[in-house]
C-alpha cells in the first residue's frame, strides 16, 4: 500500500505501562473486535481500527495525551517546515521498528507527530 503524503495516518494512544497495554487491547477487542500486531512489551498497532493506531507505554517515547501522526516522504523537510512556519520540536527525530519519526507543537500548543519510513 502506497502512503500519501501530508496526510494524517496514525493515532498513538499513551498507556502508563505494560498492564495497560494488555487492558486496552482486552478492552477495545471485546468492544469493537479489534486485532493487534504487539511490538514487544509496551507497543500495540491495531489491525482493524479502520485509521491506524496504537497504544505506547514505553516511558520514554509514550505521549502525553492522545498523539495524531501525519506521514511524510521526507523527514527533515518536514522538521525545516515545521519550524520555518513557527512550529516548536519537542521530540527529535528517532527511530523506531518501520520508521523514524519527530513530534512537534503548533503555533498554539497542540503536539503531532510526523512519521516516515523512508
Amino acid at each position: 500500500m502506497t502512503k500519501e503524503t501530508n496526510k494524517i495516518d496514525f493515532i498513538e494512544f499513551p498507556a502508563r505501562n505494560v498492564l495497560e497495554i494488555a487492558k486496552s487491547k482486552r478492552f477495545y477487542g471485546e468492544v469493537f473486535d479489534w486485532s493487534f500486531t504487539n511490538w514487544g512489551e509496551d507497543y500495540i498497532d491495531t489491525n482493524s481500527s479502520g485509521l491506524g493506531s496504537g497504544f505506547n507505554a514505553d516511558a520514554e517515547h509514550r505521549p502525553a495525551s492522545p498523539l495524531v501522526v501525519v506521514y511524510v516522504a521526507n523527514l527533515e523537510s518536514a522538521v525545516t517546515k515545521v519550524v520555518a512556519a513557527g512550529g516548536q520540536i519537542t521530540r527529535d527525530i528517532f527511530s523506531f521498528p518501520g520508521g523514524r519519526r519527530f513530534h512537534f507543537k503548533d503555533p498554539i500548543g497542540n503536539e503531532l507527530a510526523v512519521w516516515s519510513d523512508q
